[in-house]
């Protein structure tokens, strides 16, 4: 019997042992939680004031028990989401006590009124776990607005867009590359930072030129200041197989890239034509075009990162554009508002090959920056390179070399209507006495980006005419 009780002394005590170290408090910076969602996606489409609930679970997996020193809703009491955390409602917890392997549960609510136009398209909070030291997030997001939501879409055969309800991408959109999206009059289409519009296939857009028929495309952040910030959304990308792309009357704002058009389409017709667009407050670029195809027709390319950017050949046409950039308070104006190169690098490569370029009517200039010439043009590789400009107004210190250029106006201020950096405010309508009036030579182009007439001989420079 002595000898039994010798055998279990041991046993008793690593059991006893084990116990203790289940009731002490792990408190190393190592400790761990394991959480059943890094997202709560509230995805309904509300169509009326809704409540939607979801929860998410936090396991101590740790074989101690662990003190959450706080479990709180980062947006507190003002967030359109409410917690209920293991039961206690309320936007904060403090020290809440989890033995070895225990979990607990936070639910979270959101309610709104999706009729109301002073909620953003998505709304987003966040859930903040903090243990020993670390902090763990879980991401909130749910739709505000009514609209039409799309995450990580493919669009498949014929779809048409009507002006309903906005559309809303999450993740990116891709139009397949035997797909055509057609956008009616006075759609808007918001894009999250995330979402890219990819159209391997087709993209026809049929604004109308009041502001209230134009199709805009631009991030979701609607609230100021983010809804003046570039870069708020990826852009559009006209990819490889790609062809008949058509935008009339389209307004792209605050992109990283607006337009990227990579590769000729097959045939003789251009992969995109821009008429009447306005591409403004682009991060980086307001067109991007390697080895592509486009035309564009009374088209205004304002305040970007680099206005146009043309490499790695390709066709190109411009009529009756206006390509202008200010320094202010969101970007500064350090690259000429045209770059014309035949190399250009894409994924790692290098891309060369015929390049044919012709800019007809059009304005490049800039101010408040440091760019001494406007328009660039580099020839590098052996092939085919044929640039021209007729009756054109650019700001060139040294007008470049390797092109043709007739009935130019050089450094001569165009004078547009309104430019205010401090106040954002930039209207590129000419003022009377510029010398950009009447300086054109005929077109076929008998509107302007207004829809205004256009006189048949003799029209202004760039995307507007005077009335």
């Amino acid at each position: 019997m002595k000898n039994r009780l010798l055998l279990l002394f041991p046993v008793v005590l690593l059991l006893f042992a084990i116990a203790c170290r289940k009731n002490n408090f792990i408190t190393s910076s190592n400790a761990v939680i394991q959480v059943s969602a890094d997202t709560l996606f509230f995805d309904t489409v509300f169509v009326s004031t809704g409540s939607i609930t979801e929860f998410v679970k936090i396991v101590n997996g740790n074989n101690q028990k662990l003190r959450l020193s706080s479990v709180r809703l980062m947006g507190g009491s003002a967030s359109n989401f409410h917690l209920n955390i293991n039961g206690v409602p309320g936007p904060e917890r403090d020290n809440i006590d989890l033995d070895a392997g225990d979990s607990l549960y936070i639910f979270a609510a959101v309610q709104i009124d999706p009729r109301s136009a002073n909620l953003p398209f998505v709304l987003q909070d966040s859930i903040e776990v903090a243990f020993n030291g670390n902090k763990r997030f879980i991401q909130l997001q749910a739709y505000g607005q009514n609209a039409h939501f799309l995450r990580n879409a493919v669009l498949t055969g014929s779809t048409i867009w009507d002006n309903q309800l906005p559309y809303v991408i999450l993740g990116g959109l891709r139009v397949d590359s035997n797909a055509q999206l057609t956008i009616q009059p006075g759609t808007k289409v918001y894009f999250h930072a995330d979402a890219p519009l990819l159209v391997d296939g087709s993209l026809v857009v049929n604004g109308e030129k009041y502001d209230s028929t134009k199709v805009s495309f631009q991030g979701d952040r609607l609230d100021a200041p983010y809804n003046s910030f570039p870069g708020g959304f990826p852009g559009i990308y006209f990819r490889e197989t790609s062809a008949g792309n058509h935008l009339q009357y389209a307004v792209i704002r605050n992109a990283y890239q607006a337009v990227v058009v990579l590769s000729p389409p097959a045939g003789t017709m251009p992969k995109v034509l821009l008429e009447q667009c306005i591409i403004d407050n682009s991060y980086d670029a307001g067109i991007l075009a390697v080895g592509g195809s486009l035309q564009a027709n009374n088209c205004l390319i304002s305040n970007c990162g680099k206005n146009l950017v043309i490499g790695g050949g390709g066709s190109y046409q411009f009529i009756q554009c206006t390509a202008a950039s200010w320094s202010n308070t969101l970007m500064t104006h350090s690259q000429p508002v045209l770059a014309i190169a035949d190399v250009a690098q894409q994924g790692g490569s290098t891309v060369s090959g015929d390049l044919q370029a012709a800019f007809t009517n059009c304005i490049f200039w800039g101010g408040n920056g440091s760019v001494d010439n406007e328009v660039v043009v580099s020839r590098q590789g052996t092939h085919a390179f044929h640039i021209g400009f007729t009756n054109c107004l650019w700001k060139v210190k040294a007008a470049p070399s390797g092109v043709t250029a007739a009935g130019m106006i050089a450094n001569q201020d165009p004078q547009f209507d309104s430019v205010n950096n401090s106040r954002l405010y930039y209207d590129f309508h000419l003022r009377a006495g510029s010398p950009a009036a009447g300086a054109g030579v005929g077109t076929a182009l008998v509107t302007d980006l207004d829809g205004n007439p256009r006189p048949a001989s003799a029209p202004d420079l760039g995307a507007y005419q005077r009335q």
